[in-house]
């Protein structure tokens, strides 16, 4: 398995095509697209080697292709009505539409590592409202305890589906995280609407 060099221009150009399926009625489900955040998740998966595992949200399409996974498969899944859940356990790739879902799952999956003394790591990605969740507070807190070999990434778009994560909450997200080395977090402003492509598409 190898990977390929995905520029911001690629990534960008996969989600384009991932909307032009669905408003051409080939994807019978809702997709997830990402966009606003292309430097930002190529510069975190400099840092992911191919051994390692990779946990994500139900918007994973960018991770699943930085992760070397075959985009046509990518694709095929997404038509398939999977965007929210791509699974490649080949590659060692998983991501669930539960929020907050794949946290205890990376952490076990971290702990295992640890015990096996191997040398690969965990990474899971997190949105910011997921990261303000009792779950992944602990998980931080374990994770640190322990030792174990996970980084944190929090998708910080500001948005809770469409509620402002900070108006959520009354403050902003740095005073709400753990402190931790073990979390990475970036800013960007979303370019797609929460789901699907924007237009109404009537089935």
């Amino acid at each position: 398995m190898s990977r390929i060099a995905y520029t911001p221009a690629d990534l960008i150009a996969f989600e384009k095509e991932v909307a032009r399926r669905f408003e051409n009625r080939e994807i019978r489900a809702p997709v997830h697209l990402s966009g606003g955040n292309e430097d930002q998740i190529i510069s975190i998966f400099k840092d992911i080697g191919e051994a390692d595992w990779v946990f994500c949200t139900y918007r994973s399409h960018y991770a699943a292709l930085l992760h070397g996974i075959p985009p046509d498969w990518i694709m095929g899944q997404i038509i398939a009505g999977k965007s929210m859940l791509l699974s490649n356990p080949d590659y060692r790739f998983l991501s669930s539409a539960i929020v907050g879902g794949m946290v205890p799952m990376a952490v076990g999956t971290a702990e295992a590592i640890q015990r096996q003394g191997s040398s690969e790591r965990v990474w899971v990605f997190v949105g910011d409202m997921a990261a303000t969740t009792g779950i992944f507070h602990e998980a931080v807190h374990y994770a640190d305890g322990h030792n174990l070999p996970i980084q944190f990434v929090v998708e910080d778009n500001g948005l809770s589906t469409d509620s402002p994560t900070q108006a959520c909450w009354g403050r902003p997200l740095g005073n709400l995280l753990p402190m931790s080395s073990r979390i990475r977090r970036y800013t960007y402003t979303r370019v797609w609407p929460h789901v699907n492509s924007g237009k109404w598409v009537d089935f």
